[in-house]
C-alpha cells in the first residue's frame, strides 16, 4: 500500500478543494456558453429576418408593377401627345381626323385605366414600405438585444477564464509542493474517479457521501497513519484524522 505522511495527506484536502473549484468553473462556463435566452432570441431573429426577405422581395416586386405602370401610362401618353398635335394640325381628311378624335377618346379612357393601376400599384408599394419600415425597426432591436446578451455573456465567461487563471496558478504552486508519487497517487485517482481526495468524516466518507460499512471502517482505521487508503465507493483517496473520527 502507498504511503504519506498524515500531515501531506491532509494537504490533498487543500489539492482538492482548488481542483473542486476549477469543475465548477468550468461548469458556470458551460452553463453561461448555454444561454438558453440568447439561444432563442437568435432563433427568433433569424424568424424576423426570414420574414425582412419576404417584405423586401415584396417591396421589390411591387416597385417593379409600379415601374412598368408608370411606363404604361408614358407610352400612352406619348400617343395621345401625337394623334393630338396631328389634330390640332388639320392636316388630313376629314375621314382621318374624325378617326384620329375617336382614336383619342379610346387613348384616353386607356390612359385613365392605366393611371388608375399606377395609382393602385403606388398605394400598395406605399403600405409595404411601411411594413418594410417597422420590420426592420423591430429587427434592429432584436438584434441589439442580442449584442446586449452576448456581450454579457461574454463579459461572465471572461469573468470566469480570469478567476479560473488564478486558480489554476494556484493550484499549480501547491501541487509542486507535493512529493512526486503522492501527487502522483492523488492526479491518478482524480483521473479515474473524478476527485482526488476527501475527509472520512465521523464514519462518513465525503468523496461518496456513504457512511461506511463497519467492516471497511475497521479495516481503515486499522491502517497505519502514513498508508494511503481509499474510499470503497467513490476510489478517492480518504484523509484521516483523529479529531474526525
Amino acid at each position: 500500500m502507498a504511503k504519506a505522511p498524515a500531515s501531506e495527506q491532509l494537504r490533498l484536502l487543500d489539492l482538492q478543494a482548488l481542483d473542486s473549484k476549477l469543475t465548477q468553473l468550468d461548469r458556470r462556463a458551460a452553463a453561461v456558453s448555454a444561454n438558453a435566452d440568447i439561444a432563442a432570441l437568435k432563433e427568433k431573429l433569424a424568424a424576423a429576418d426570414s420574414g425582412l426577405v419576404a417584405i423586401n422581395t415584396e417591396a421589390s416586386d411591387t416597385a417593379m408593377q409600379l415601374k412598368r405602370a408608370e411606363t404604361d401610362v408614358e407610352v400612352v401618353q406619348a400617343r395621345i401627345d401625337r394623334d393630338q398635335q396631328r389634330l390640332d394640325s388639320g392636316a388630313g381628311s376629314p375621314k382621318d381626323l374624325s378617326a384620329l378624335q375617336n382614336e383619342l377618346v379610346s387613348l384616353n379612357k386607356r390612359r385613365s385605366d392605366l393611371e388608375d393601376v399606377e395609382l393602385e400599384v403606388m398605394e400598395r408599394l406605399e403600405a409595404v414600405r411601411v411594413r418594410q419600415a417597422e420590420h426592420q425597426q423591430s429587427n434592429d432591436a432584436l438584434a441589439q438585444e442580442l449584442v446586449a446578451l452576448e456581450k454579457t455573456r461574454d463579459d461572465e465567461l471572461a469573468g470566469i477564464a480570469a478567476e479560473r487563471k488564478d486558480v489554476e496558478a494556484a493550484r499549480a504552486e501547491l501541487a509542486a509542493t507535493f512529493e512526486a508519487p503522492l501527487l502522483a497517487v492523488y492526479e491518478k485517482t482524480r483521473a479515474h474517479r473524478g476527485i482526488g481526495a476527501a475527509r472520512l468524516f465521523h464514519g462518513k466518507s465525503e468523496g461518496s457521501g456513504m457512511q461506511l460499512s463497519p467492516g471497511d471502517l475497521n479495516e481503515i482505521r486499522g491502517a497505519a497513519a502514513d498508508e494511503i487508503v481509499f474510499c470503497p465507493d467513490s476510489g478517492c483517496i480518504l484523509v484521516r484524522s483523529a479529531d474526525w473520527s
